[in-house]
Parts: structure tokens; C-alpha cells; sequence
């Protein structure tokens, strides 16, 4: 029978910071809370809208305001935190330590899924904080290549949780006794794929690269790409990401024309970023458009937006070139 080591006893031997690895194992621990009020939907009073919007002007879900106290309550009360930032939040929230880690997170990425009991994640990122005084916006800044751990929980058939802290991406699987097993100890993007994920009801509002790499896409074995495609679209970058690492494909949620000054809807710090260290690391592309590394791009405000092109590698050449 196969045994599943621990996450303690994984995260206990990675070569990085005590501190760091409190945060960590902080983060991961409030993911099992979460999974927890996840899966109990309305017997938890956790489905629904709560009243109220958020700083990108979006209606938030009940569970989008739970979840987000969950995680910020934990990791203020984690000493090697120095301040937290969120996607439900307008401004960062100082822990009132100095040194140690900034923590950004989207507490529930995909939370209109959450009525119709798909899958849904929380997505999170960990910057060094300044040594010496308090924390201030400007700290977190500095760009996706800073990042010294990211991450994501997905609640799905399986709750799975996959990291990276050094140089590889890693897997673990929630068991029934709500303990992290590691499950998945390397994970590695295929370089070539024949999937792809996009919202196609937004066709119309792409720029003509984008539309000419789908279009050759969807043309199949007869068209200039010489193969077939199948598309998936789960409506939670999480799931989607999660389906790259798993298996591969290629995930775009590119600049739309309907809002030409931003420019992409996902957020950088909260969303773009992470996501791009985890593809990056487990041997995949991830991109703004097919060419720029997402990681080189460096936030002037803490809900900047930014487009997405990201997964198996070759394919992503493919939309560059399209």
C-alpha cells in the first residue's frame, strides 16, 4: 500500500526560512478551514450574495467575505507576518511586525461557481517584507520574480493544495481525517498540448492576434495547426490553471476592447502573479500575450489588472506567433 507522507514532514525538509515555513503551514492550514465551509454550502449559511461590492466594483459573495476574514484573521496572527493584502480588500492590512513576509491572496477565486457546487480555489503569494519599519503598499510592489512562495487550494472532487517554495511545484491531496498527504511530488507541465481554455462568448471583444490563434485552433487537423483541439472553460482561473499542471493546455484571458485602458481582467498581485511563478517553475510559459513573462510585469497599484496567456510552453510560441 502506498504511504503519503505528511505536508509537515514535506515542508519541514525544504531548504528555506523557519519563519517562511510558518507562513506556509499557516496558509495551508486555514485552506482546510475553508475547504471545510466550502463543502458544506447552505448548511454552513455560506451561499448567496453578501450586500455588498468590492474595490473592483464586483458583488460579493458570502463566502468571498467569509473566506477573506478567515484568511486575514490567520495570518495576522502569524508572527512572521507583516501584512496582508487582498483582492476583496481595498487597502493592505498591517500586522503591526516589521520583517518577515507579505501575504497577498484571492480568499475564493471563481466564487460564482459556488451556487451551482463547482470548483472553486484559493490563490495566494508570499513577498520578504521590509526589514527595520512598518510595512507600506509600495512594498508590494516589486514584482511576480520576488515572490519567495505561491500556491493554491482547489475545492473539487478532490481539495488539493500545490506550492512552490524552491524550485519545483508540489502537490498534496486533503485526506478524510482533513491531514495534507503529498501526492504529487514533482509536477511538470507538458510542452505540447491540444487544449485550450477561454471564455469564447467574448470573441468579438479580442484583439485580432488572439482571434487568429483560436480561429486556427478551432480549424482542427484541416487548418493551418494541423490537429485537433478540444476546449475547457471551468470559469475559475484556479480549476483551470490546476487542469495545465495536471495535464497541460494552455489558459488565455486576454485584453478586451471593451475596456481598452486596463489591461487584462485578472489581477496581477492576486491572481497573474502566483500563477505565473507555479507555470513557470513546473516547466510551462506564462505570459501577458504570447511573449512578455507576466512575473517581468511590476505593479503601480495594488488591484492592477493584466492580460493572460499561460501553460504548455509550445503552445504558448503558438499564440505569440499567431
Amino acid at each position: 500500500m502506498t504511504t503519503f507522507a505528511p505536508f509537515s514532514d514535506w515542508l519541514a525538509g525544504q531548504e528555506a526560512p523557519e519563519a517562511l515555513k510558518t507562513v506556509v503551514a499557516a496558509v495551508a492550514e486555514e485552506c482546510v478551514a475553508i475547504s471545510r465551509v466550502v463543502s458544506l454550502g447552505a448548511l454552513a449559511g455560506a451561499l448567496g450574495v453578501a450586500g455588498s461590492v468590492n474595490v473592483q466594483d464586483e458583488e460579493q459573495k458570502k463566502l468571498d467575505v467569509m473566506t477573506n476574514d478567515m484568511l486575514t484573521d490567520r495570518l495576522k496572527g502569524c508572527a512572521a507576518v507583516a501584512a496582508v493584502g487582498s483582492e476583496e480588500m481595498d487597502l493592505i492590512e498591517p500586522t503591526g511586525r516589521q520583517g518577515g513576509y507579505l501575504v497577498t491572496f484571492d480568499p475564493l477565486d471563481g466564487s460564482s461557481n459556488i451556487d451551482i457546487n463547482a470548483p472553486v480555489g484559493t490563490i495566494f503569494s508570499i513577498l520578504p517584507a521590509p526589514e527595520g519599519r512598518a510595512p507600506a503598499e509600495a512594498d508590494f510592489l516589486i514584482g511576480g520574480r520576488h515572490q519567495v512562495s505561491a500556491g493554491y487550494a482547489v475545492y473539487g472532487a478532490q481539495t488539493m493544495l500545490v506550492l512552490t517554495i524552491n524550485e519545483g511545484v508540489t502537490g498534496f491531496t486533503l485526506d478524510d481525517q482533513g491531514q495534507w498527504r503529498l501526492t504529487h511530488p514533482d509536477i511538470r507541465v507538458p510542452a505540447d498540448t491540444k487544449e485550450f481554455a477561454i471564455n469564447m462568448s467574448n470573441r468579438r471583444h479580442w484583439a485580432e492576434p488572439v482571434r487568429r490563434y483560436i480561429d486556427a485552433a478551432l480549424a482542427g487537423k484541416t487548418g493551418p495547426r494541423a490537429k485537433d483541439f478540444n476546449m475547457r472553460w471551468v470559469a475559475a482561473m484556479v480549476a483551470d490553471v490546476h487542469r495545465i499542471l495536471m495535464r497541460g493546455g494552455v489558459f488565455l484571458y486576454p485584453w478586451d476592447q471593451r475596456e481598452p485602458d486596463r489591461p487584462g481582467k485578472l489581477r496581477l498581485l492576486y491572481e497573474g502573479a502566483p500563477m505565473a511563478l507555479l507555470i513557470e517553475r513546473a516547466g510551462g510559459k506564462a505570459t501577458t500575450d504570447g511573449t512578455q513573462p507576466i512575473l517581468d510585469v511590476v505593479p503601480t497599484r495594488l488591484h492592477d489588472r493584466v492580460a493572460v496567456a499561460l501553460g504548455s510552453a509550445n503552445e504558448v510560441d503558438a499564440i505569440a506567433a499567431a
